[in-house]
């Protein structure tokens, strides 16, 4: 044996040696074993268990993109100052919104507990006339783009039937919203955000029905005698009941509250039609009570925002494809205002859905010295568009 061999021999059999008391020395723990979250089809596509639990949860929202001009009250009101000149005039109104949303669902023995929360994030500039000059500044004013103020907008518990927490009012939730256009509410239709304690029973034939006691919220639109009161002044809650009969071909719903602070009584009947399986239809009809508001119907309440006794609204959405489809809304009032919406949403890729509308309004006593009809406008005859981008997830 030679020398280079005894050396090579020598080296292989101490890192022989090293390695098995390296591999005596060292202990590898055993890997927990992992617990994968499961889905849950239950509630629909896009739940899954919590883990540990036995309670579903879904997880959802959009990203939104409006861009939109002209002088209709309900868009513009974006004015503002030349940054030089400081002459009135207007400009855009963006605005971008995150909105965050969560689903929960788990069966117990006394029916299905859900919750339903959704959360509303803005930056944009304010849809307000803060145009001109301020005497009291000395200062040019200026619509500034910023962050707006947090939306808490749904937030409610439901255990079978019954709902208690944040939803939107039953008397437009039940009866339905007013076409599928952005601005619905050109000729306004009831209010909508509320605490609430709301029990909805379904017969399984078609027939269902809804009762709920609501708190309303805020102040309702300006009227002649000022400001109505939309939040209960006492203990005693605004009242809304409804029922509805739905098949195939459509449905046929009617809605009534009643407000305790101004004891006035406002109802809505409504009829959907599946015309075809591209074409459906809709028709809206809206009568509200005097009460305690004021003298012919003036004044406007929670519960009836819009212009006088009565108001409608009708439209109907046709489906030229999967992707495309064409949205119309009209609508008016005892007071003489009148709207006009109409858009095509478009389907880019899934998820991704570009709407360009445009609007009209009539407003049918701008400029009354009583200031008894409040629609926004800033002319008696409005058009103003808007382009909406919306990501939902």
């Amino acid at each position: 044996m030679n020398i280079k061999s005894l050396l090579l021999g020598s080296a292989a059999a101490l890192i022989a040696v090293s390695g098995a008391r390296a591999a005596d020395a060292v202990t590898v723990a055993e890997p927990e074993p992992a617990e994968y979250v499961k889905i849950c089809d239950v509630y629909g596509a896009g739940y899954f268990y919590i883990p540990g639990t036995e309670t579903c949860l879904r997880i959802g929202g959009y990203i939104r993109y409006d861009a939109a001009g002209g002088d209709l009250g309900s868009f513009d009101g974006a004015r503002t100052s030349d940054v030089v000149t400081g002459k009135d005039q207007g400009t855009w109104l963006k605005n971008t919104r995150f909105t965050l949303k969560t689903w929960t669902g788990q069966e117990t023995e006394l029916g299905t507990l859900k919750t339903y929360t959704e959360m509303r994030m803005n930056f944009g500039n304010h849809n307000a006339d803060l145009g001109g000059y301020d005497p009291a500044s000395g200062s040019f004013l200026h619509n500034d783009a910023g962050n707006k103020s947090f939306d808490l907008h749904f937030a409610w518990i439901q255990l079978g039937g019954l709902r208690v927490g944040l939803d939107e009012s039953a008397f437009d939730t039940f009866v339905g919203y007013a076409g599928n256009v952005i601005n619905d509410t050109l000729v306004p239709y009831g209010g909508f955000q509320t605490n609430e304690i709301q029990y909805y029973f379904d017969a399984g034939n078609g027939f269902s029905a809804v009762v709920s006691l609501e708190e309303g919220s805020g102040g309702s639109m300006t009227n002649y005698n000022g400001y109505g009161q939309g939040t209960i002044d006492s203990y005693v809650p605004h009242v809304v009941g409804g029922v509805k009969y739905t098949q195939g071909w459509g449905d046929i719903v009617g809605v009534v509250a009643y407000d305790s602070n101004y004891e006035n009584v406002s109802g809505k009947v409504r009829l959907d039609v599946n015309v075809t399986n591209e074409l459906s239809l809709f028709g809206m009809f809206g009568y509200g009570s005097d009460g305690k508001l004021g003298d012919a119907g003036l004044a406007r309440s929670f519960y009836k925002p819009w212009g006088g006794h009565w108001g409608f609204w009708a439209g109907g959405t046709y489906k030229f494809s999967d992707k495309a489809s064409f949205n119309l809304q009209v609508s008016g009032d005892q007071f003489k205002n009148y709207g006009i919406a109409a858009n095509v949403a478009y389907t880019v890729v899934p998820g991704l859905t570009v709407t360009p509308e445009i609007d009209f309004l009539h407003d049918g006593r701008f400029g009354d010295l009583d200031n008894s009809n409040w629609t926004g406008a800033t002319k008696k005859n409005s058009v103003g568009g808007i382009i909406r981008f919306q990501r939902d997830f």
